[in-house]
């Protein structure tokens, strides 16, 4: 499948901004049934200075420097991306959580793909009884590792609601446990405080989600937006597999990776820092579109 995906960027300032430093992590991944194509970020006003570099999960990190005075920034980010993957049936055997966490800790690489960093507690994920205790549930002994990550991820979609209001990005994980309430990036951070309460590896995956208007209803113009979901390592011969727990789905071809890391403060799209006061306003559109 080739998608080609818009994701708009504004910052609106009610007073002028005289300096900007900016990371952009918006340029999609390539590997794991997925290849990028052509990518091009369009920025306005223009950087006095835009530099590239890869972070140690093998993200594509552009840093933008902006030195004219605005109260508007606009970050205009064009891909397009070839995707064929396929995910293993819900019900597919699998090898014994308890192994996979025996050889989680016997990893002897620490690279980006190796499991043992994903294990631990991260800045934006404690590992929590509250947490460990829920996912728990899901994995008694001897049940294989996909049907215990299937059975958590039905059970967070089931008995969490999604609320854009309940939640912000500095929630505690506590509070998202105690309320069940919050969006795609609390439901991936809940399922990954879980299993990594439980021993298991589990990645936080950024990216874009396709999504498919009513019957009858018109596609609206920038009306998709960025998703998290959750990359679970599944032993040596399965190896890292994709959970959505928004959407119950295990990642296939409506999914498109943009980053992924321990958590959130891993893969922000845009981040950075400015010389102003005053308040802000954050605006984001997003269009996902099947081209073939």
């Amino acid at each position: 499948m080739i998608y080609e995906i818009r994701h708009v960027t504004t910052y609106s300032y009610d007073s002028p901004v005289s300096f900007a430093r900016c990371s952009l992590r918006l340029e999609p991944k390539s590997g794991d049934g997925q290849q990028l194509v052509s990518h091009v970020v369009d920025i306005r006003p223009r950087p006095a200075d835009r530099t590239a570099r890869s972070d140690f999960f093998g993200t594509h990190i552009e840093s933008v420097l902006i030195e004219t005075p605005h109260r508007t920034l606009r970050i205009d980010s064009r891909s397009r991306v070839t995707i064929s993957r396929h995910a293993p049936q819900r019900a597919a055997a699998s090898p014994g959580w308890e192994s996979v966490r025996e050889a989680a800790f016997e990893a002897n690489t620490l690279g980006a793909a190796s499991p043992i960093g994903y294990v631990f507690a991260s800045p934006l994920v404690p590992v929590l009884d509250l947490g460990t205790a829920y996912a728990a549930e899901s994995f008694p002994f001897g049940r294989g590792i996909l049907a215990g990550a299937v059975d958590l991820m039905h059970r967070i979609r089931t008995e969490f609601k999604y609320d854009p209001k309940a939640t912000v990005i500095s929630t505690p994980m506590q509070e998202v446990f105690e309320k069940r309430h919050g969006v795609c990036q609390d439901f991936a951070h809940a399922m990954i405080a879980g299993l990594r309460g439980l021993g298991l590896p589990a990645a936080y995956v950024s990216g874009y989600l396709r999504t498919i208007p009513p019957p009858g209803k018109p596609r609206l113009q920038g009306a998709d937006a960025t998703h998290a979901w959750v990359s679970v390592w599944c032993g040596e011969e399965v190896g890292w597999v994709g959970f959505d727990p928004t959407n119950d789905l295990l990642v296939e071809n409506d999914h498109i990776v943009l980053a992924v890391g321990r958590d959130f403060s891993d893969v922000s799209p845009v981040d950075g820092v400015i010389v102003g006061s005053r308040k802000q306003k954050l605006g984001v559109a997003v269009d996902v579109l099947l081209v073939e």
